[in-house]
């Protein structure tokens, strides 16, 4: 029995300790200690102050782009195929309630070629449906189940990006997620704690940073009139005329008709990263996935002395000529500074967003109100912990020490762990925390009343004490397994704060079976195997 003990202590030192390297790391200072603690114990946006943002998706941008691929695929198609046609195009929703409204429309077809119209929609676009509207035009409208998938999608991306640009900068912990009621609305949440004033992060976050690279077809132009002009308003076939830049300080406009059809686009990009020129002005050098680089080589190999224009969100960030082979870097001048690059180089490296977003809500949590709410909350929970203590010493005298280490342990234990888990604590978290500290002392009570009624019916000390203990470890495990169960359905259905409050409690609960039966009954076993003569026990 000793042997039993022995090792029980080993294993509840061991455990103590792993707690305490959780929590406190290796510190060689006092200072170094509460830098450790303040890393380790990592505080939500309620505790520690910073920005809560609302966003909305413009998911009919992203319906609209993925129209305007379809219309250009199908151009092709119907070329390749012979079929005549005189004109395809699609509408234009605004609004993002709009978006179920997208449409394209085929004009022209001669009404002998509409089976081979069809048989190619049928075979090549199979999420669009074909609907005739007059005896030579046809509109495609996108399957319900196939927008609503490609919706999703663009919010999932949305987040994804969101998330890489956003833990790019460093930022500690940030809260990144789909919010509102229903999925219709398309809105995420993105909370920055520490962070007061986030218009750096908003404009990063807002930057769509699609980066295309195409072919000049004409130009300069001093206005789009002009350029229009020269064409007899009709431009020409697969081209688009894009603005230039205005850097800071420059009067007038620049335009520059260019390939619809980029040669290369962000998709390819490999690695992106500030740096400087031979003048010392910053810039952003890039540098190409393999199959990018090979239709850039064979590009500028085929068009040296030709300008290229280095496009980022439809804008012309420059247009240099082409002096000799490209293969797999390139740069993109015209920084303001350093910071400029770097934000650039970012927002490349990460991806480029599927559609815009839209700021529907911002809030700003100030640290103060974050020092308030954690002053209170330890105030209450050190005031609860007194009268718990003193309850528990004066009812079950010696035996109560017993209750108040597990407890200690408990509250040690349940914040080691969600330091582990890189948890974030949240004024509901410290809610399930108290909580758990509440159910932990209900669990002594249970085993302690339970050896109260054992050594009543005349059993010894040491049989009710082991006696105690079997039969309150149902009990407890009932108890746990049924808030568990709601903890679950909580974290499943609920909300951010909700599924804080859920998994503190859980791993609460987890560490209170570990301390009062296990520690508890440890203690027990030590004290009364050190006497000779167990008569009495103090409960």
């Amino acid at each position: 029995m000793k042997r039993n003990v022995r090792l029980r202590a080993i294993v509840i030192a061991a455990v103590l300790l792993a707690a305490v390297l959780g929590l406190s790391g290796f510190p060689r200072s006092l200072d170094q200690l509460k830098a450790n603690l303040r890393r380790n114990v990592r505080l939500g946006l309620d505790l520690r102050g910073g920005s809560h943002l609302i966003l909305q998706v413009r998911v009919h941008e992203a319906v609209k782009a993925r129209a305007d691929m379809t219309i250009e695929s199908l151009r092709q198609e119907l070329r390749r195929a012979g079929i005549e046609f005189a004109q395809i195009e699609r509408n234009d929703p605004q609004r993002v309630e709009e978006a179920d409204t997208i449409a394209i429309y085929v004009r022209g077809v001669p009404a002998a070629r509409a089976g081979d119209l069809r048989a190619i929609v049928t075979q090549r676009f199979p999420m669009w449906v074909l609907a005739a509207i007059g005896e030579s035009d046809y509109r495609l409208t996108m399957r319900p189940s196939e927008l609503l998938a490609l919706k999703r999608e663009t919010v999932e991306r949305t987040i994804r990006t969101l998330e890489r640009r956003i833990n790019a900068l460093g930022l500690t912990e940030p809260v990144i997620q789909q919010h509102g009621a229903a999925e219709s609305e398309y809105e995420i949440l993105v909370q920055l704690p520490g962070v007061d004033d986030p218009a750096r992060v908003k404009q990063i976050m807002g930057t769509t940073a699609v980066l295309e690279i195409s072919e000049v077809k004409d130009g300069p132009f001093s206005s789009r009139e002009q350029a229009l002009a020269k064409y007899g308003g009709v431009l020409p076939l697969n081209t688009k005329l894009v603005p230039e830049m205005r850097r800071p300080g420059e009067t007038g406009e620049s335009w520059w008709l260019v390939s619809r059809v980029p040669v290369i686009t962000g998709e390819d990009l490999r690695m992106a990263r500030p740096s400087r020129d031979e003048f010392g002005k910053w810039e952003t050098d890039f540098t190409l996935g393999p199959d990018g680089a090979r239709r850039f080589a064979q590009h500028t190999e085929r068009n040296i002395g030709n300008r290229l224009a280095i496009i980022l969100d439809n804008q012309v960030r420059s247009a240099p000529v082409i002096q000799s082979r490209i293969e797999d870097q390139g740069r993109i001048t015209g920084a303001a500074n350093e910071q400029d690059a770097a934000d650039l180089a970012l927002v490349l490296q990460s991806g480029s967003l599927p559609a815009g977003i839209d700021y529907l809500e911002e809030r700003t949590i100030g640290p103060s109100l974050g020092s308030d709410s954690i002053r209170q909350g330890v105030s209450a929970g050190v005031l609860g912990l007194i009268l718990v203590v003193t309850i528990m010493l004066v009812y079950y005298r010696l035996s109560g020490v017993n209750a108040v280490v597990a407890l200690l342990m408990n509250g040690l234990l349940t914040l080691a762990a969600l330091s582990y888990f890189e948890a974030v604590w949240t004024l509901p978290g410290i809610a399930g925390f108290v909580l758990s500290l509440g159910m932990a002392v209900d669990s002594n009570i249970l085993i302690f009343e339970r050896i109260r009624e054992e050594l009543r019916a005349g059993k010894g000390v040491i049989a009710a004490v082991e006696a105690g203990f079997d039969r309150a470890f149902i009990t407890i495990i009932d108890t746990h397994v049924v808030t568990v169960v709601s903890c679950a359905f909580l974290f499943m259905f609920g909300t951010g704060p909700v599924k804080g409050f859920a998994v503190t409690l859980v791993v609460g609960l987890v560490a209170n079976v570990f301390t009062a039966v296990f520690v508890s009954r440890t203690i027990f076993n030590w004290i009364l195997f050190r006497k000779r003569e167990v008569v009495s026990l103090s409960i």
